[in-house]
């Protein structure tokens, strides 16, 4: 029964889909859909605001309206349907993490003139995105849209001293360490990218190491759970001198 209460309204028009209001939002309640940020389900939106204050563009507010009562139940198994089964149940004071506001970069035009001078010793960065870490990417980030996933191991852009030109120009980067960190949880939030995300392709790097070995295992649990097929190729990296050792597409 459709209760009246409070609830975010977001207007259109003004909305660039930025996405750094579905960050903000810890109960998962929004999302960009064709370009624009949306409340997916009223069920989801406590109406509490925090996500308000993290748009550039005052597209968000506070309304006043008949809606679906918050279900706390339906978040919970929104959020671990999204891969975000490990967070915390939402607070009311929730705000989102700094940190991981999701930020979009072009360095194309900043390397193209780069080349032309001739300097490689002021080669510019090729990341595209913030944030890097798996664990803070939501599957819902607009720069996973049609986008060409490279998921390394922490440990490649260390090693690896062409890393940036060789690898991550033109890809989004998706970092973690498969041995430290929690698998079930890059299964399940690599799932949910590929659900959610139109992925063109996934290069996975990883050291000549065994612990390596398990993140191409976690990214094609993932992406067999996703019911997606996706061209997908691993890159061995060697731990002397940071070359290519093997090369192998699925």
């Amino acid at each position: 029964m459709k209760v009246k209460r409070k609830i975010i309204e977001i207007d259109e028009e003004l909305c660039d889909g930025c996405g750094d209001c579905v960050t903000a939002c810890e109960e998962g309640a929004i999302q960009i859909i064709d370009g624009k940020a949306k409340v997916i389900n009223d069920v989801f939106c406590d109406g509490l605001g925090a996500c308000i204050g993290d748009c550039p563009v005052d597209a968000l507010k506070i309304i006043e309206r008949e809606a679906e009562p918050f279900d706390e139940a339906a978040v919970k198994a929104h959020l671990t349907q999204l891969g975000h089964a490990n967070l915390a149940p939402p607070s009311p004071t929730a705000c989102g993490c700094p940190s991981a506001a999701i930020q979009q970069f072009d360095n194309a035009s900043v390397s193209e003139e780069t080349n032309k001078a001739g300097s490689r010793s002021e080669s510019p960065s090729a990341l595209a995105q913030w944030p890097i870490q798996i664990a803070l990417i939501p599957p819902t980030a607009p720069f996973l849209n049609n986008a060409d996933l490279l998921v390394a191991a922490d440990c490649v852009p260390a090693a690896c001293p062409d890393f940036h030109e060789g690898f991550l120009r033109n890809r989004i980067l998706l970092l973690g360490c498969p041995k430290l960190d929690d698998g079930q949880a890059y299964v399940e939030k690599f799932a949910a990218i590929f659900q959610t995300a139109s992925i063109k392709s996934v290069t996975i790097a990883v050291m000549e190491v065994p612990c390596c070995s398990g993140l191409p295992l976690m990214v094609k649990k993932g992406l067999e759970l996703s019911g997606k097929k996706i061209p997908l190729e691993e890159v061995i990296i060697s731990i002397k001198e940071g070359k290519v050792m093997e090369r192998m597409k699925n």
